[in-house]
């Protein structure tokens, strides 16, 4: 069994990285692997708690942090998937449709 402290810092360090990495790159895949990255390690921290806890709840939070993570991915890909199609590139600052 894994203590609490060395999950929860596991997450932190998780999170960490997948908050640096959206705030570093540019290429729009890599953004959305972060995001899942992010995503990931609170699941991990829901299931950290619940675990230290002894309750059920977090385990119901990841269910809906892993159903807004699939949404996600599936939206965020079919976005890139037609940006590459017109713009034929990925990178963030490539891509000004939204710009007034």
């Amino acid at each position: 069994m894994i203590p609490f402290e060395h999950s929860m810092l596991l997450s932190a360090l998780l999170f960490g990285i997948g908050a640096i990495g959206l705030f570093v790159r540019r290429n729009i895949l890599v953004l959305l692997m972060c995001v899942e990255l992010m995503l990931n390690a609170v699941n991990l921290a829901f299931v950290a708690a619940s675990d230290h806890l002894d309750s059920a709840e977090g385990l119901i939070y990841v269910f809906f942090v892993i159903t807004v993570a699939a949404a996600e991915a599936a939206v965020g890909l079919a976005i890139v998937v037609n940006l590459y199609r017109y713009r034929k590139t990925v990178y963030a600052e490539d891509i000004n449709l939204l710009k007034g």
